[in-house]
């Protein structure tokens, strides 16, 4: 597609992000009925039925503005993440946007960013519409290679983006390695941490503690999101833990109003339901173990993970798969966009869900 005559020259060499297809067009193209959404990672149990509740209680208000500082929810987050103060804070529409705040407030033309390969999307993205240069360091065998990237780091270094667990492998960096690493960046340099899916790691043997890694780096910025565990995609809440000097440059760039009153409210009530936390990650638990001994039981190596999804090699060109469980209802994420031509992503769901993906794909190969 053309761009408009006056667009910035660079935006040509930027491939869009590509959202799968909404799950009612889907059907419809496709003729099919109850299907399952596998491609997202989100939480297949929904949201927080004190969520739910809050939505309802909050929707009279919705012809006023939101809370431009989400007040109410960062005094609740401060004091749920045993922070001093509410003013390291920074919250975004999703955590995404807060990954695009550190791109437009700290890279311009010629500055270097440093990601994986393979690695979220968004990273590179974000990077790119501020002229940045993106250098991507190769993972070894789906782990990162933090001495590769320390190796990488120059002059021109502004940002480095690690996901912790990382997205779309599932694997992890222990808290020896990541603090090693950290020592040894500039402190000119912000590392941006992203654990969209912390609450599934954070029991994993050696996941760092990152808000306490805080203290010693204040070039760390930490982000999660209420999307994932938390069951909340659509409302788009996440926020950002870091320095107050780094929180007051990144509010330098973010838009008023960004997160919506619906948005906050239900994060707050979300907060509340343990009990609702405790089901799902259980539920991703058990589905993980299922899904990794039917699809080792077929002869498909999957890559060790510790988050609500995972990545399998079929070890066949994966988009006639993806094609076919389509067909079935099933609507799983093929990794051709990461380079991936032989890999699919599969979300953990509810067992019925995951049965009939197994069911499907062994139908499919």
């Amino acid at each position: 597609m053309t761009l408009f005559p006056s667009a910035k020259p660079n935006l040509s060499g930027i491939k869009n992000y590509q959202p799968g297809k909404p799950l009612e067009e889907l059907e419809r193209e496709y003729g099919i009925k109850n299907a399952v959404k596998m491609a997202s990672n989100e939480n297949a149990l929904g949201p927080s039925p004190k969520a739910l509740k809050a939505l309802r209680r909050a929707l009279p208000r919705a012809h006023r503005y939101p809370d431009g500082g989400c007040f109410y929810l960062r005094k609740k987050l401060a004091s749920f993440l045993k922070l001093p103060t509410g003013e390291s804070l920074v919250f975004g529409n999703g955590s995404d946007e807060l990954l695009v705040m550190a791109a437009r407030a700290l890279v311009g033309p010629g500055d270097e960013v440093i990601i994986a390969d393979p690695t979220f999307l968004i990273y590179e993205i974000a990077s790119r519409v501020e002229n940045g240069a993106v250098i991507k360091v190769p993972m070894k065998d789906f782990r990162y290679d933090l001495d590769a990237m320390k190796k990488s780091i120059s002059r021109r270094t502004k940002l480095i983006f690690i996901a912790n667990p990382d997205n779309p492998v599932g694997t992890y960096i222990k808290e020896k390695s990541l603090t090693r690493f950290l020592s040894s960046v500039p402190k000119s340099v912000v590392v941006v941490l992203d654990e969209a899916y912390y609450e599934f790691a954070k029991d994993a043997p050696g996941y760092p503690d990152s808000l306490k890694l805080l203290s010693s780096n204040s070039n760390l910025v930490v982000t999660r999101t209420f999307s994932k565990a938390y069951g909340l995609s659509g409302l788009r809440v996440g926020y950002g833990i870091m320095s107050p000097p780094l929180a007051e440059t990144f509010n330098k760039v973010r838009e008023p109003f960004n997160v919506n009153l619906l948005a906050q409210e239900a994060a707050i009530a979300a907060l509340d339901d343990k009990g609702h936390l405790k089901k799902t990650l259980s539920m991703v638990k058990e589905g993980r173990s299922y899904l990794v001994r039917e699809l080792s039981g077929m002869g498909i190596r999957t890559v060790e993970t510790v988050t609500n999804f995972i990545l399998a090699d079929l070890s066949t060109d994966a988009k006639p798969v993806y094609e076919f469980l389509l067909k079935k209802g099933v609507i799983i994420r093929p990794m051709t966009a990461w380079g991936l031509g032989q890999f699919i992503r599969v979300t953990i769901g509810k067992k019925a869900e995951n049965q009939r993906f197994i069911q499907a794909l062994k139908k499919a190969l």
